[in-house]
């Protein structure tokens, strides 16, 4: 195969504001400039988000506007992917330019939309629901980030078939694995997450409410892209006066402090999609407790505590079990590369450019 110019359709990015997924392209689109290959990575970002690799490839179009990204996607794009010369295309957020020529491969990191619909605005969900139906139709290989979200892309899209879908788990960022070698837990519980209904903040809150009275100087220190219930939650916390500390979206070395000094890290979600700060836990050796649901319970198998998302009290029995745990047992959480990510990633192109 001759050398290929692959495109990176990076057009989503919000920088600080789309949450796992913008740690996903990021480090997805360096492993990619690492590998050894004869191809040629163009990485197309917006106004917001700036150049990534070189050469740059911002486009004349904003993110934050969610409306004017899919109509320059769906307009514009194609024409811009002729004009560079792109043999075939990695959307790496749910979307696709549906008149592109190139070959397609889009990322699919859940079917929420599918699976709870109840969590999208009304005026949103038939857009997202044909934007996404579309891409799955369109692009010639799918990339789902866990089996879960694979069975989700089967269940939902009956047009697919098992062998157009690949399955390429995100990686972890080695700095995890550093940090515990060097661990210091301090006297508070970590959630790393964005504050959207899914995530069940408000659930913690009240259970923590619950448990501060029987460990008055434990706190709950919250970070994460704002989302679609941040108001009820930061209106909860506020309750709870400066035990809870809701810190947002932070840069890299404050996260890693963070994990460095948790005493636990409690991951509450009611669905996901893969899981990064699972892996994050894990990797760091932090004590962890989050829901017995997939594909988390698969991620986590044998190294954290379960608890049903949708109980007050198994919630708390977990936070309970959580804060007794010394040193969790060891898990294989290194083996989750960017590497690997990124040459699974480059084998679904190729076989879509073939």
């Amino acid at each position: 195969m001759k050398p290929l110019t692959i495109g990176v359709n990076a057009l989503y990015l919000i920088p600080g504001g789309v949450g796992g997924t913008e740690i996903y392209v990021r480090e997805l689109v360096n492993a990619l400039f690492a590998l050894e290959t004869p191809h040629r990575f163009l990485i197309f970002t917006n106004r917001e988000t700036g150049p990534i690799g070189e050469p740059a490839c911002v486009l004349p179009v904003g993110a934050v506007k969610r409306p004017e990204r899919i109509l320059f996607e769906q307009l514009k794009f194609p024409r811009v992917l002729r004009e560079h010369g792109v043999d075939v295309l990695l959307n790496a957020g749910f979307t696709s330019p549906l008149r592109a020529r190139c070959p397609q491969v889009t990322v699919f990191h859940d079917l929420q939309h599918r699976r709870h619909p109840e969590y999208f605005r009304a005026l949103d969900l038939p857009a997202w629901r044909f934007l996404l139906w579309a891409a799955a139709r369109r692009s010639r290989r799918l990339i789902a980030v866990s089996p879960a979200t694979r069975d989700d892309l089967l269940r939902f899209y009956p047009f697919l078939t098992n062998d157009r879908i690949d399955v390429v788990p995100h990686g972890v960022d080695p700095r995890f694995a550093q940090l515990a070698a060097n661990r210091s837990p301090g006297d508070f519980l970590l959630c790393p997450s964005t504050t959207h209904p899914h995530k069940n903040h408000l659930r913690l809150l009240r259970c923590f409410a619950r448990l501060r009275e029987e460990q008055p100087g434990l706190r709950l220190v919250l970070t994460g892209v704002q989302g679609f219930r941040h108001g009820d939650v930061a209106a909860l916390a506020a309750t709870l006066g400066d035990t809870v500390e809701m810190r947002g979206w932070i840069d890299r070395e404050e996260l890693y402090e963070l994990y460095r000094t948790a005493r636990a890290v409690v991951y509450p979600t009611t669905f996901e999609g893969f899981g990064m700060p699972i892996l994050e836990a894990l990797a760091a050796r932090v004590p962890l407790a989050c829901s017995g649901i997939e594909p988390v319970r698969t991620l986590a198998a044998g190294a954290a505590v379960f608890f049903d998302p949708s109980s007050d009290d198994s919630l708390l029995d977990a936070l309970h079990r959580v804060l007794h745990t010394q040193s969790p047992p060891e898990h294989a959480a290194s083996g989750f590369t960017w590497t690997n990510t990124a040459r699974l990633t480059l084998d679904s192109l190729l076989r879509a450019a073939s």
